[in-house]
C-alpha cells in the first residue's frame, strides 16, 4: 500500500508542476508573445492592487515599461517588496512566489524565460555598428542592452549572429525586420517583440529615419 501510496504521488507531480506555470494558473496577467526550444516571452500586465496566485519562473530577465512597486510572497510566507524601474532589465533566477501590485501605478513589462539548463557559450557583442547600446543587466546566461538603432542602422539580407536575440520595442518606429521562415515586420509599437534564433538568417533596416530604443536580451 505504501508503495501504491508513493507512485501516484510521483505521477502527480508532473501536474503539480504544471499547475504553478503563471501562464496557466494566471492567464489574466501573464500572455504568452513568444515560446520555442530558446525562450517564452510572456507579456506582464497588473493592475494597481492586483494579485498573482502562487506560481513558479525559470530563471529569466523582466523589462518593465513603467516604474511601480510589486510585493511578493514565497512559498514559506515570507514578503519581500521590490521597486519596479521603467524600462530597467532586471535578472531573477528560477523561483516560485505569488505577486501583488502595491504600488501607485500599473505594472506592465515583459518576461523573458529561459529554458536551457544552463548558460551557452555564445559570445556577445560589446558594439554593433549603426546602434548605440548600453548594458541594463548581465548573467551568465545572457545580457540584456538598452539599444537605440540609429537613422542609418541596417542588417544586409543574410546576415546571421551566434546567439540569440529577444528583440523588445521600447517605442514606435519603422524599422524592416525580415527573419527567415517568418513574416517581415515593418511597423513597431512599445511592447512589440521579436525573436531572432542563432544562425538564423535576417535582414534588418532603419526605414523611418529615426533613432527607435529597444531592449534586446542577447542570449549566450
Amino acid at each position: 500500500m505504501k508503495s501504491l501510496m508513493i507512485a501516484v504521488l510521483l505521477a502527480a507531480l508532473p501536474l503539480v508542476a504544471s499547475a504553478q506555470d503563471a501562464a496557466k494558473v494566471d492567464p489574466g496577467h501573464y500572455k504568452v508573445l513568444i515560446d520555442n526550444a530558446v525562450v517564452r516571452v510572456l507579456k506582464v500586465s497588473l493592475g494597481l492592487g492586483e494579485k498573482t496566485p502562487m506560481h513558479s519562473h525559470p530563471d529569466a530577465i523582466l523589462v518593465p515599461f513603467d516604474s511601480g512597486k510589486a510585493r511578493f510572497t514565497m512559498p514559506d510566507g515570507k514578503t519581500e517588496d521590490a521597486d519596479v524601474a521603467k524600462e530597467v532589465a532586471t535578472y531573477f533566477p528560477a523561483l516560485t512566489h505569488s505577486g501583488a501590485n502595491v504600488g501607485t501605478a500599473r505594472i506592465d513589462g515583459v518576461l523573458v524565460e529561459f529554458k536551457a539548463k544552463g548558460a551557452g557559450t555564445a559570445t556577445l557583442p560589446t558594439s554593433r555598428p549603426g546602434m548605440t547600446q548600453t548594458v541594463l543587466a548581465e548573467t551568465p546566461r545572457a545580457t540584456a542592452w538598452r539599444t537605440t538603432a540609429g537613422s542609418t542602422f541596417s542588417e544586409a539580407a543574410g546576415t546571421t549572429h551566434e546567439y540569440d536575440q529577444v528583440v523588445i520595442a521600447l517605442g514606435a518606429g519603422d524599422i524592416s525586420l525580415t527573419v527567415e521562415g517568418q513574416p517581415t515586420r515593418t511597423k513597431w509599437q512599445r511592447g512589440d517583440v521579436q525573436f531572432v534564433g542563432r544562425g538564423v538568417k535576417h535582414e534588418a533596416k532603419n526605414t523611418g529615419g529615426q533613432p527607435i530604443d529597444f531592449v534586446i536580451v542577447g542570449i549566450k
